[in-house]
């Protein structure tokens, strides 16, 4: 049986990640690290929503971010997405359980 912290953990995974536009900002940081700017330009939507859902991605760990001159790039955190087949595939591993993505 799972552990309770173990399923916690999982369901607040789960959570942060049920919403479309964070879904797709996913999606967006599987080719690389990108700013606010980019991702909102590539999202078509407001950078305060961006911001907003990289808040969330950010305070469940599973985007990084790192201060390049002007900007802050976000990429996906390496201890949760595995990319090793990113042309077809990529994986989500909550522990408790894995999401297979396919690639477009």
């Amino acid at each position: 049986m799972t552990e309770p912290n173990e399923a916690q953990k999982c369901a607040d995974l789960l959570q942060a990640i049920g919403e479309k536009n964070r879904i797709r900002i996913i999606e967006c940081l599987w080719d690389g690290a990108k700013n606010v700017s980019e991702l909102a330009k590539l999202l078509k939507i407001e950078i305060v929503n961006v911001s907003h859902h990289l808040g969330v991605l950010k305070s469940a760990r599973l985007v990084q971010h790192e201060k390049k001159g002007r900007y802050v790039l976000y990429s996906l955190a390496p201890e949760y997405f595995n990319t090793a087949d990113s042309t077809t595939n990529s994986q989500l591993n909550l522990g408790w359980c894995k999401l297979s993505i396919p690639r477009n």
